[in-house]
C-alpha cells in the first residue's frame, strides 16, 4: 500500500512587524531554493534515467516526470521572485550531479531497468523528504499552495517509481 504524506502545510497568512508573527523571509527563500535544486535534480534523474532505460514505458514515465520537474522547478522560482530573490539557480546540487554519474557507472557495467529503477527512487526518497520538511515550514500562501500540490505530485511520483521497481523484482 502506498505511504501517504500530509500535505498541510504551515501557512503564514499575513507578514507584521508591529508586534503580531512574523514569518522570516530569508528562511522561507531558503526552504524554496532548496526544493528548486531538488526539482532541478529531478529534472535531470529523470532525463538521464530515461536515456538509459531499455522498456519504453519506463522512457515515456521517466520523461513525463523529467518534464515535471522542470515545471515545479519554474513555479518555485517564480514564488522566490514573489519574495524579492531575483537571481536563478540554474543547476541542482552536487550530490544530484553525483547521483546521477552513480547511474551512468551502473548502467555502463551492465545495469538494467531494475538497477536504474532502485537509483530513481532513492532520488525520489530525497525529494519527498524534502518536501516534507518544506511542509512544515511557515511559508506565504501562495508558495504554500505551491509546495502542497508539488508534494501529493512527488509522493504519486515516488509511489509510481516503487510499484514498477516492485514489478520488476517479481
Amino acid at each position: 500500500m502506498p505511504s501517504q504524506i500530509s500535505v498541510q502545510p504551515h501557512r503564514v497568512t499575513r507578514i507584521k512587524r508591529n508586534g503580531g508573527p512574523i514569518m522570516d523571509q530569508d528562511n522561507a527563500i531558503s526552504v524554496i531554493e532548496k526544493l528548486v535544486e531538488i526539482c532541478k535534480d529531478g529534472e535531470k534523474g529523470y532525463k538521464d534515467a530515461a536515456e538509459h532505460a531499455k522498456r519504453s514505458d519506463l522512457k515515456t514515465f521517466f520523461t513525463t516526470q523529467s518534464s515535471e520537474r522542470g515545471r515545479f522547478a519554474r513555479e518555485l522560482q517564480s514564488a522566490l521572485m514573489n519574495l524579492g530573490k531575483t537571481e536563478k539557480k540554474e543547476s541542482g546540487s552536487v550530490a544530484g550531479a553525483l547521483h546521477r554519474a552513480w547511474i551512468d557507472t551502473k548502467v555502463g557495467l551492465g545495469a538494467g531497468d531494475k538497477s536504474i529503477l532502485e537509483s530513481v527512487e532513492k532520488g525520489e526518497d530525497e525529494a519527498r523528504d524534502a518536501y516534507r520538511e518544506a511542509l512544515k515550514a511557515p511559508l506565504p500562501p501562495e508558495a504554500a499552495d505551491i509546495v502542497s500540490r508539488q508534494a501529493r505530485s512527488i509522493q504519486t511520483a515516488h509511489d509510481q517509481v516503487k510499484t514498477l521497481r516492485d514489478g520488476l523484482a517479481a
